[in-house]
């Protein structure tokens, strides 16, 4: 058998059920982003690590060292904030060719500082090796976060409203723009497609107000694409959920650029990925309290957009003319396969499988994918 007949998550699990049971010191470990440790002055520790690849994640020609400085250290930053924590400590590996200059790396590390300094975290050691390709930029990150203020993917409830902060499909339409430039939008809404792809906010904030009110029964970051996303949430909780397409929030530069590379900015928002955007649930009777609360201490706007319905009537998309389909897990897998795609509901799920955002397709390095997975 290869990897790629199991896929990313059923790799996942296998290394899993290999792994020795745990001691009373680990809440969490392998499959949910990050694990989760008891530390003697009763905080819970956290960990998690991200890895950039060049050619896999990013392209050195489309994505400056600054910016993939900050991006690889923001979208660490984005799990610990989906757990209601904060980050504290970042340990940083890199490979890099022999050849690279010393500027690059000079960017690399301011802009992995800036973004630490933002979140009020320190780089405390790392590693180098040489690598005989591109550059791997490799990030372990140690946050903490109070017990009562800790947030799992398995706390959902039947009955309870799902929530985002901010728009989705910006990354993807960032990433549009990178490949295919000669797609003409306003400078406006350029830059902000773009500094949700190369430079994306991780909702620290958002995630202390979230944990803080304890109203809120399961969190994650949006990192594989909505879709893909409320379905871990779905798997951990042993739920389903309905989503309202008509109600996922989706920022006028998504929909201008969805239009100008003939695409479906619902599809670029649903499966698209990496906007790092939080994707929480709550009680019907508090969702709304909890969006407020958001609102108002951060900045950040707050959309129910579905219900959290038992797992035997499935996951599903109701599509803003009404019809009703099945809603696909088709966000990212770094090892499966293609799909085969037949009938509405898959030609729904498939927008990133087929398309990549089409310049993929044209692109010399062939696939490229920014995000990878931590389990």
């Amino acid at each position: 058998m290869q990897i790629a007949d199991l896929g990313e998550f059923g790799l996942i699990e296998r290394i899993s059920s290999r792994i020795a049971g745990y001691g009373p010191d680990v809440v969490v470990g392998i499959g949910d982003d990050v694990a989760v440790l008891k530390t003697a002055e009763g905080r819970l520790l956290l960990a998690t690590c991200d890895i950039q690849i060049e050619g896999v994640h990013f392209l050195r020609d489309r994505i400056t060292p600054y910016q993939l400085g900050r991006k690889a250290a923001a979208i660490n930053f984005s799990d610990i904030a989906a757990k209601g924590g904060s980050p504290r400590h970042l340990l940083i590996s890199l490979a890099l060719p022999g050849h690279l200059s010393v500027e690059f790396v000079d960017g690399l590390y301011r802009g992995l500082q800036d973004e630490a300094g933002r979140a009020g975290a320190a780089i405390v050691g790392g590693n180098l090796a040489r690598s005989l390709s591109g550059v791997v930029v490799d990030i372990m990150l140690l946050g903490e976060v109070e017990p009562d203020h800790l947030l799992l993917r398995s706390g959902a409830q039947v009955g309870d409203r799902v929530l985002v902060t901010g728009s989705q499909g910006r990354s993807a339409a960032g990433l549009a723009l990178l490949l295919q430039p000669e797609v003409q939008v306003s400078e406006e809404q350029a830059q902000d497609v773009l500094a949700a792809h190369l430079t994306p906010t991780p909702r620290l904030n958002e995630g202390h107000v979230i944990g803080q009110t304890r109203a809120a029964t399961a969190m994650l970051d949006l990192s594989d694409g909505l879709a893909s996303d409320v379905g871990h949430i779905c798997e951990m909780s042993k739920v389903g959920v309905r989503i309202d397409g008509g109600r996922v929030p989706i920022s006028e530069a998504t929909i201008a650029v969805a239009a100008k590379i003939g695409q479906d900015s619902l599809r670029m928002a649903l499966f698209g990925g990496e906007d790092y955007e939080l994707l929480f649930t709550a009680p019907m009777d508090r969702a709304q309290q909890l969006a407020l609360a958001v609102e108002s201490e951060t900045g950040t706007p707050v959309t129910d957009v579905g219900e959290i319905v038992p797992a035997s009537e499935g996951r599903t998309l109701v599509l803003p003319d009404g019809t009703v389909a099945p809603l696909m897990s088709e966000g990212w897998d770094h090892f499966r396969r293609a799909r085969t795609k037949s009938g509405p509901p898959t030609e729904v799920a498939g927008y990133m499988d087929e398309t990549r955002l089409r310049g993929l397709k044209s692109s010399p390095r062939g696939g490229l994918r920014n995000r990878c997975r931590g389990f």
